[in-house]
């Protein structure tokens, strides 16, 4: 069941959530860097409150040089918790959640509501 999609954050969650299912989904500036650089990254959310000037700098640039959609993000627990850097509890609920800063998608998966929602955001 696909949940409903009315803004940017929850389209975000719902293409993460399908590119987990199809391991598209990486997380960790090494990584999103290396992904970026090989032309693998179809998109890269980073968050706001990122403490690391340089960091954002980074990422900014490798995906204008690529020509990558970048989007951000509010807060990086948020965007940890999407990418599923959390253990879930018997109830559904999130807990021991990481923060990720950054975070690419490398297959889409199944292209849904959230997947169209994103790609006329931005206009891909």
């Amino acid at each position: 069941v696909e949940e409903e999609v009315t803004d940017q954050p929850s389209a975000i969650r719902g293409v993460l959530k399908k590119a987990l299912v199809v391991d598209g989904c990486i997380r960790g500036l090494h990584e999103v860097a290396k992904a970026i650089d090989a032309g693998k990254a179809e998109v890269v959310f980073l968050a706001e409150n990122c403490e690391e000037a340089t960091y954002k700098k980074l990422v900014q640039a490798l995906c204008l040089e690529k020509n990558v959609p970048l989007l951000d993000v509010a807060d990086k627990k948020e965007l940890g918790e999407w990418a599923g850097l959390c253990k879930v509890d018997k109830d559904g609920q999130p807990r021991k959640v990481r923060g990720a800063s950054c975070v690419c998608v490398t297959d889409f998966g199944e292209e849904g509501q959230a997947y169209s929602y994103l790609m006329s955001h931005i206009g891909a």
